[in-house]
């Protein structure tokens, strides 16, 4: 792990942070390995139970580092590191898309705390989150038209989500920039906020406090089932529960809303069916 992006843990909160201010944390291909060291170690980790991602300095982040990358293109190795951001390993993304899609497959909820500037890749990283607080001036475009490119970090498995198709080509042939609350009006960020990180870690500590394991199954059943066919989805619906029901933390849900007290959650979890 480098400190292009840092971690912070507490309470079963981790505090992800972009940390390549001076850049407004833009996508070298260092920064594309830090974001994904990150994730995939995040995934693993058994002490996490929310994730608040966010930006240090002026902006969340810039999208591509144009700069290094046309460095890159310059040198003889230059072919070698653009083929290296395409390459897959019998996961279905490439090197590219993996710093969006990682948050997408986290096992926990995912919050991202947009300011300043989510442009390109930066805005489609925040796209694989759960649930987007922006500030009421944060400037978000999918920008890649700029470049004479498309969007290609994972798009296509998080905007269909939330946008209407008309509306997603409209934002993606012409790179409009939109406000953290013209954002909101489309349904590409779930809250405004002045202070978005704070609101954003104020969610997190809410459902941090909730059974660990129901807010992971909760999270796996509209992952897996939201496009799937009726049948995927409902058996889901009760192998998920069937796994809850009687667990140790779901007692416990029981116990302490009954004795009128705060829930002690253990982080051992049942297992994914």
């Amino acid at each position: 792990m480098t400190d292009l992006v840092t971690i912070d843990k507490s309470g079963g909160i981790a505090d992800v942070r972009l940390n390549r201010p001076e850049k407004y944390n833009a996508l070298s291909p260092e920064m594309f390995k830090a974001i994904i060291e990150a994730g995939e170690n995040l995934a693993e980790a058994t002490d996490v139970r929310v994730v608040v991602l966010s930006g240090n300095g002026r902006g969340f982040c810039a999208g591509l580092d144009v700069a290094s990358f046309q460095g890159m293109a310059g040198e003889s190795s230059g072919r070698s590191g653009t083929e290296t951001l395409l390459k897959r390993d019998g996961r279905p993304e490439n090197h590219a898309q993996r710093p969006a899609y990682v948050w997408k497959r986290m096992p926990v909820p995912v919050i991202v705390a947009l300011h300043g500037v989510a442009y390109g890749g930066g805005f489609q990283i925040a796209l694989g989150a759960d649930i987007r607080f922006a500030a009421p001036d944060a400037k978000i475009s999918i920008m890649e038209i700029k470049w004479g490119l498309v969007p290609d970090m994972g798009i296509t498995q998080t905007l269909r989500d939330l946008l209407p198709l008309d509306v997603a080509k409209e934002l993606t042939f012409t790179g409009r920039i939109l406000s953290g609350l013209d954002a909101q009006k489309l349904g590409l960020v779930t809250h405004v906020a002045d202070d978005p990180l704070a609101a954003a870690i104020e969610l997190a500590e809410e459902i941090a406090a909730k059974s660990p394991d129901a807010v992971r199954a909760g999270k796996k059943l509209y992952e897996d089932s939201w496009h799937a066919d009726a049948r995927t989805g409902l058996e889901m619906e009760s192998s998920l529960q069937t796994g809850l029901i009687g667990s140790a933390n779901q007692v416990e849900a029981i116990r302490a809303n009954f004795e009128n007290r705060v829930p002690q959650f253990s982080e051992e979890r049942f297992s994914d069916p």
